[in-house]
């Protein structure tokens, strides 16, 4: 102090020119220091997610089974996703990638998957998580009498226990896909073990879960019959990943779209997954939408289709009668009307977003395919009946007229899609009789027993592309799936090969020959593949979609996604 003191008696003692010079020294030096400072702060700091913010998000139905082996619902397996992890996890990338576990490793003969845990992995409630809870799950899964919706998935696999984070996976045979089901959300076993299989469903743990995901339950909101109507989640702080960003994720529960849609225009939640087109454009009519939500979309693994039966309807056998029937189609028209244009129109097997180009190549205009249809039908030795209007064609001492008929479900989009292509067929010539049937009577009645000439169906083939189960031979009888009833020695072998090499790049040669294979044969007419649609508040950020298999797999990178951000300096960053 004293030397200050000194200091300013010196200046005090300078003459009135002498003190002003040095004054404009002393402030040049303070504006020159913070000048440096400031460099040095933008030199070396970057820009991170700042912690904090919260979401609220709308979803259609009420969770009954927050639990990865029963959840069917998609409230269930969205509040599943967010409260459970399992040992795989979907990447930004869109690829699958270990989350509980820390490696995989897949034998050279693709029987074995050798699963090593993370260390110190825990539970919401504190408890360890280990192998026994990952064997303890799939157990569970696989009891038949626990009617688990996964457990075709796991049936005939063996566990076999190495250590407390070390076990394998044996399959019977090779089956690249295997991969996929390691996703499923691992239970507590020293939380479930005591609740029998028939207690099991009736358990509170269904409503109250406790799992290992990035958010842990803080609170629950319940109607005066007790039913949930709304869910707060916060961050698991001893989470095996990176930190949730938001602090709140409140989700609200609505019986409809119409109350969900109402919801969002009125603020009381700001996102929504899988809105139907009329749904969005309502959302997004509303004053200032576009600032308040922005909308995210990206293909699904889902395939619609008209599938031929020839067996049923030998008029199918004919090519120029498949191919003038694919050659007609307007599938732009279809992804427009039926889906208010969320989707992709396709006219081969491969679905767009996955490792492959969109196959569509259709240019002419709908008249134009009319008129080459007919021209494809001539060529094929059909002719129009003059008296009946219909197409004809000799077989032998036969005459064969064509005209057939449709089975699909009572659904809006198969509805809506069916009319147009019976539309177009009708201006092509060929009387088309659509044949609707709610869908558990179409499972039960028409599809399992093969009863229809053409079958307008949609096809799940998930992130690993599983065609074998809709197209190889050996499944053209129930349960099978292959509902074109298809036979071909050379697809067989090709589909044999997708489920037994592990390495993508090379399954694409295979699945490209595969697409090939029926864009020959045509013994289908494949139409678009749907988009799954995400409405989310604009303020948040670092939300991105690629590889989605299913919606609820949008919170695979939630821990990610952020409102604000601020400035750190480097060092202080681990990353």
């Amino acid at each position: 102090m004293k030397l200050l003191d000194r200091l300013f008696h010196f200046i005090e003692t300078l003459p009135p020119s002498d003190r002003l010079i040095l004054k404009i020294l002393l402030v040049c030096c303070v504006v020159t220091f913070l000048w440096v400072v400031a460099f040095i702060s933008m030199r070396f700091s970057v820009e991170v997610p700042e912690q904090g913010g919260a979401i609220t998000e709308g979803i259609i139905g009420t969770p009954r089974f927050i639990n990865p082996l029963l959840a069917v619902s998609a409230a269930d397996k969205d509040m599943s996703a967010l409260m459970y992890a399992g040992l795989m996890r979907l990447s930004p990338e869109g690829i699958l990638v270990p989350d509980l576990a820390e490696s995989l490793t897949i034998s050279d003969d693709g029987l074995t998957y050798n699963v090593v845990l993370k260390q110190d992995l825990e539970f919401h409630d504190g408890a360890p998580l280990t192998s026994d809870d990952a064997l303890f799950t799939i157990s569970r899964i696989q009891d038949p009498s626990l009617k688990s919706p996964l457990r075709g998935t796991w049936e005939g696999v063996v566990i076999e226990k190495i250590s407390d984070l070390e076990f394998n996976f044996v399959l019977k045979q090779a089956y690249a896909p295997f991969i996929e089901y390691l996703t499923v959300g691992i239970i507590p076993k020293h939380i479930w073990e005591n609740a029998t299989i028939e207690e099991l469903p009736f358990s509170e743990y269904n409503s109250e879960p406790i799992g290992s995901g990035p958010y842990i339950l803080k609170s629950i909101s319940r109607n005066r019959s007790g039913i949930p109507d709304s869910y707060t989640l916060t961050p698991f702080s001893n989470y095996h990943g990176e930190r949730p960003h938001l602090d709140k994720l409140t989700l609200i529960f609505y019986q409809n779209e119409n109350e969900l849609v109402a919801a969002l225009n009125e603020g009381i939640v700001d996102s929504a997954a899988s809105i139907s087109s009329e749904g969005i454009d309502k959302i997004f009519s509303a004053p200032n939408a576009d600032k308040r939500h922005t909308l995210y979309r990206t293909p699904l693994p889902r395939t619609f289709a008209v599938f031929f039966n020839q067996n049923e309807n030998p008029l199918f056998r004919d090519a120029a009668v498949r191919k003038a029937l694919n050659t007609a189609v307007d599938r732009a028209h279809i992804v427009e009307e039926a889906i208010g244009g969320y989707g992709t129109s396709i006219n081969g097997p491969l679905p767009p977003g996955f490792g492959f180009e969109n196959t569509n190549t259709a240019t002419g205009s709908p008249l134009e395919n009319i008129e080459n249809a007919r021209t494809i039908l001539r060529e094929g030795g059909w002719k129009i009946n003059e008296t009946t209007g219909l197409w004809e064609k000799k077989d032998g001492t036969d005459v064969r007229q064509l005209t057939f008929s449709i089975a699909t479900a009572n659904t809006p989009l198969f509805e809506t899609t069916a009319e147009i292509l019976r539309n177009t067929w009708s201006e092509l010539g060929i009387p088309v009789d659509v044949k609707k049937f709610e869908q558990t009577d179409l499972t039960q009645t028409v599809i399992r027993p093969r009863k229809y000439d053409a079958l307008l169906f949609g096809t799940e083939v998930g992130r690993e592309l599983n065609f074998y189960s809709f197209w190889h031979s050996s499944q053209r009888n129930d349960p099978g799936l292959n509902v074109a009833l298809y036979a071909s020695l050379t697809t067989d072998a090709t589909l044999t090969e997708t489920r037994i090499e592990k390495d993508f790049e090379k399954r694409r040669v295979y699945y490209e020959q595969f697409a090939e294979e029926m864009k020959e044969d045509m013994p289908a007419l494949f139409l678009f593949v749907p988009e799954f649609t995400y409405i989310a508040p604009s303020n948040t950020h670092n939300i991105s979609f690629k590889g989605l298999a299913k919606p609820s797999e949008r919170f695979s990178q939630i821990e990610t996604w952020y409102k604000d951000t601020e400035n750190v300096w480097t060092l202080f960053t681990s990353n």
